[in-house]
C-alpha cells in the first residue's frame, strides 16, 4: 500500500457568519495549500470541526474538496463519528466520489477503553470503503483513548485488509518510533504534531505527516523536511524552532482551531467563524494576534 511522502494539511471548514458551511472558498483554499508545498488534505477532522457538522455537510465538503484539488493532490476524508453506521456511510460516500483515503479517530463517546473495542470500531468503518486506505487518527487528548498504539497495530494486523497506518498526534516519540519500526515499517506512521517534525525525521523513518498549522505555516514546515533531506541540520533546527514560535502564539488564542483559523483571515483567506460552542476571537483579540505574529516576522514567512 502506498505510503504518504510530505505533509498533508488538515483544513478548517469555512463558515458563513450565520454558522452555515461556506463551500465557495474551497477552490482558492486548495490552490493556496498546493502552492505552498502541501501534498493533500485530511478533511472533516478536528481542525475542520468535523464532529460539529451534519452528515450531509460532511459529504458535501468531501465532494467540494475532491472537485477542487489539483491532480495528484490527496483527499483523505475523516469519517469518524459517535455512530459507527454513520461513519460507514461516510466512508462509502468517500469511495464513491473518488477520495484517496479515509480515516477515523476514536469516538469521544462512548470512551474506548480496550484495544478490541477500537479494532472493532475501525473494522466496521473500513468495510464501508474497502478499496481505500484507512488510517486511524490517534489523538487521545480529544477522546481519552490512551491505548497502546503498538498493541493496536498488532491486533489490527491482518484483520483489516485496507488498514494503512496511523496519524499519530501524541507526545510519545518513543511509542511513535516503536510503531514505525513494527515489522520493518509495515504501516504508514504519519506524524501529527507540527512541533516535532524534526525529531521524527531524526529517528530515521518518518516520511509523511498531517498538520494543522500547515494551513498558514506550510512553507516553514515543508522547509524542515527539505532542509533535512539536504543535510542542512542547522536550517532544519531554525525552521522547527520557528514553527514552535508560531504555535506559542496560537496557544494564546485558544489553539489552532480558533486562533489558527483567524490567522487564515489575516493572510487573505477569510474562512469565517467557528461553529458553536467554540468561543470566537473578538476584534480586540484579532488585533493582539496580529501584533504577536508581526513580532515574530510571521507575515514574511507564512503561506502566500
Amino acid at each position: 500500500m502506498e505510503k504518504i511522502h510530505g505533509l498533508i494539511d488538515a483544513p478548517f471548514t469555512p463558515f458563513h457568519p450565520n454558522g452555515e458551511v461556506n463551500y465557495e472558498p474551497i477552490p482558492a483554499y486548495a490552490d493556496l495549500l498546493a502552492r505552498n508545498g502541501l501534498k493533500g488534505v485530511f478533511i472533516n477532522g478536528s481542525s475542520g470541526e468535523g464532529y460539529m457538522l451534519t452528515e450531509q455537510e460532511r459529504m458535501q465538503l468531501a465532494e467540494a474538496w475532491v472537485k477542487a484539488v489539483p491532480a495528484h493532490f490527496k483527499v483523505i476524508v475523516h469519517v469518524g463519528s459517535t455512530c459507527v453506521k454513520s461513519s460507514s456511510r461516510l466512508a462509502e460516500h468517500a469511495q464513491q466520489i473518488g477520495a484517496w483515503g479515509i480515516g477515523a479517530m476514536a469516538p469521544p463517546f462512548p470512551k474506548v477503553a480496550r484495544i478490541e473495542e477500537l479494532v472493532k470500531y475501525c473494522e466496521e468503518i473500513a468495510c464501508g470503503a474497502p478499496n481505500l486506505p484507512f488510517y486511524f487518527y490517534h489523538i487521545p487528548a480529544f477522546n481519552g483513548a490512551y491505548l497502546s498504539m503498538l498493541d493496536f497495530l498488532k491486533a489490527v494486523d491482518g484483520r483489516i485488509p485496507n488498514f494503512a497506518g496511523i496519524k499519530y498526534t501524541f507526545e510519545s516519540l518513543y511509542e511513535y518510533n516503536r510503531c514505525r519500526r513494527y515489522k520493518d515499517g509495515k504501516f504508514d506512521m504519519l506524524h501529527g504534531q507540527d512541533e516535532t517534525i524534526l525529531p521524527c525525521l531524526a529517528m530515521g523513518g518518518a516520511q509523511g505527516g498531517i498538520g494543522g498549522t500547515t494551513n498558514y505555516n506550510g512553507r516553514v514546515l515543508t522547509g524542515i523536511i527539505d532542509a533535512w533531506q539536504q543535510g542542512d541540520l542547522e536550517r532544519a533546527r531554525e525552521l522547527q524552532n520557528y514553527a514552535q514560535d508560531v504555535i506559542d502564539v496560537i496557544c494564546h488564542f485558544r489553539g489552532n482551531i480558533v486562533g489558527g483559523k483567524r490567522i487564515m483571515k489575516l493572510i487573505g483567506l477569510d474562512l469565517g467563524p467557528n461553529r458553536t460552542p467554540f468561543q470566537n476571537i473578538t476584534d480586540n483579540e484579532e488585533a493582539q494576534l496580529r501584533k504577536e505574529l508581526e513580532a515574530i516576522d510571521f507575515f514574511n514567512r507564512c503561506n502566500k
